[in-house]
């Protein structure tokens, strides 16, 4: 049996994504159908897969034959998750994101904590000019009272 191959970040891709140049669309879990990230944690067989997810708990997932064929999951892979409604302790695995794309939205900041598997999340500044992502409590506190102390300046000033 061969062995299997490590999967490693494609810097040039990620360069790419980071620029800005040419938008590259990275799929985020759809919250209006209970969609949510997650992390590989144990490969159990059987199609089944142990996963930590962003609310806190432990679910057992299961992999689509459709997604079985064509895409493996590994232990510590980013994954998109879909609880059942039925036995909220299981879900079906929806996407898997490759490492390069898992670098991206930790850098962007998107992952919650408790799945950001490269911790780049919250402590660096991301470098989004659009203001598509939003910002942290901390720097809306800080602005906001940068904007306080100029009208009060303002204020000094004219009387």
């Amino acid at each position: 049996m061969g062995r299997r191959r490590e999967e490693t970040v494609d810097k040039e891709l990620l360069a790419q994504m980071e620029s800005g140049d040419e938008k590259i669309r990275v799929k985020v879990p759809n919250e209006r159908v209970n969609e949510m990230f997650a992390i590989a944690d144990q490969i159990l067989g059987g199609r089944r897969i142990r996963a930590i997810c962003a609310d806190g708990e432990e679910r057992i997932t299961r992999i689509p034959g459709k997604m079985r064929r064509r895409q493996w999951v590994r232990e510590g892979d980013l994954i998109i998750i879909q609880p059942w409604d039925f036995q909220p302790s299981k879900a079906d695995v929806k996407m898997r994101y490759t490492k390069t794309q898992a670098l991206y939205l930790s850098r962007k900041g998107v992952l919650p904590e408790i799945v950001d598997i490269f911790g780049m999340g919250r402590d660096e500044h991301s470098g989004d000019d659009d203001g598509i992502w939003d910002i942290g409590e901390e720097e809306v506190a800080s602005e906001v009272a940068s904007e306080e102390a100029e009208t009060e300046d303002e204020s000094t000033d004219e009387t």
